[in-house]
């Protein structure tokens, strides 16, 4: 008899299992660890776990992704080179390019002149996507998707002498990101750079080291200076973009089926982040005026002296990202 109970109380216990998901789920069968640069609440990190959200569900759970934001598991150039050791499974950052410099070609500047253009020119079907994931794949990282941040300008703290003009000198020392792309365009555009690291930014603003920074998305800029910038010029010239990837030796360890899984689901942060990127690039202008930041935006018409003087720029980088890449790039987006 207390064999028979004991059978009847473990039969139930399984039913309930079942028909309860809380009790007792099953453990998954893998775990992907994936590093991002920003912190809670900004939209990389929501669209991160949206992500790994559908990963897990179109898996039946057995594949479950664990993110670490805002640079918990080190800076892009650090979580980069584990990608391709495969410590780190998955990132959404910025992509270095000491590794290989011609990944700096998804940088170029005035490429991208409107959010319509972005979703074309970030396209899973399109060139830039090609390559990069081309140049990505010798290092041993497969590109997954790119999540775009929206359009960057200037921001300073003293005016900025005649901006849409580029035959003249600014008067404000520029701290630029550092890529080559971004110095030439600086300097062709009239601006003294220096380069700065990204933490420093602030207070190099603060002490006077530098009186402008370039970069920068307004979405950014209201949230690390809004309290230090006294100009934004909205100049639209780059659009600030992070990496989805994976590592390839991650990569190869999982079936087609779930590859399908996980790069579809990242796919669809490109969309979502332009239409994200759209919203805020207008919401975040109006906040850094309210916040007392005197803001310049301007008309296509008025931005094609600026945009003529930057691409005129691209044959410049031959010497860096290699001529065959250079050569290639302009036959495909030169004048369009």
């Amino acid at each position: 008899m207390r064999r028979v109970m004991v059978c009847v109380f473990l039969g139930v216990l399984s039913l309930m299992t079942v028909l309860l998901p809380g009790c007792a789920a099953a453990a998954p069968e893998m775990t992907l660890r994936f590093a991002g640069q920003f912190p809670e609440g900004h939209v990389a990190t929501v669209l991160m776990r949206q992500v790994a959200e559908e990963v897990l569900e179109k898996t039946g759970g057995r594949i479950a992704v664990q993110i670490f934001p805002n640079n918990e598991l080190g800076d892009y150039t650090l979580v980069y080179e584990e990608l391709i050791r495969g410590s780190i499974d998955m990132a959404a950052i910025t992509v270095p390019s000491q590794f290989d410099p011609r990944l700096e070609i998804a940088y170029m500047n005035c490429v991208v002149r409107t959010f319509d253009d972005a979703r074309k020119f970030f396209a899973r079907d399109g060139w830039l996507f090609r390559k990069m994931d081309e140049l990505h794949t010798r290092l041993g990282v497969k590109l997954l998707a790119f999540q775009i941040e929206g359009f960057i300008g200037i921001g300073s703290t003293k005016p900025v002498i005649e901006p849409l003009n580029p035959e003249v000198k600014k008067g404000i020392l520029l701290r630029i990101p550092t890529m080559e792309a971004f110095k030439l365009s600086a300097e062709a555009m009239g601006y003294q750079t220096i380069t700065i690291r990204w933490d420093e930014v602030q207070a190099s603003l603060q002490n006077g080291f530098a009186e402008g920074v370039s970069g920068m998305t307004p979405t950014a800029a209201y949230a690390m200076l809004k309290d230090v910038l006294k100009y934004w010029y909205d100049l639209r010239f780059s659009m600030e973009n992070l990496n989805y990837m994976i590592s390839l030796k991650t990569w190869e360890k999982l079936t087609e089926e779930d590859r399908a899984v996980i790069a579809d689901a990242c796919s669809r942060m490109t969309a979502a982040s332009i239409d994200h990127a759209e919203a805020d690039q207008q919401k975040h202008l109006d906040l850094l005026r309210a916040a007392g930041v005197e803001v310049h935006t301007y008309s296509p018409e008025e931005l094609a002296p600026v945009f003529s003087k930057v691409t005129a720029t691209w044959d410049k980088l031959g010497d860096k990202l290699s001529k065959e890449l250079i050569e290639e790039f302009i036959r495909e987006y030169a004048g369009k």
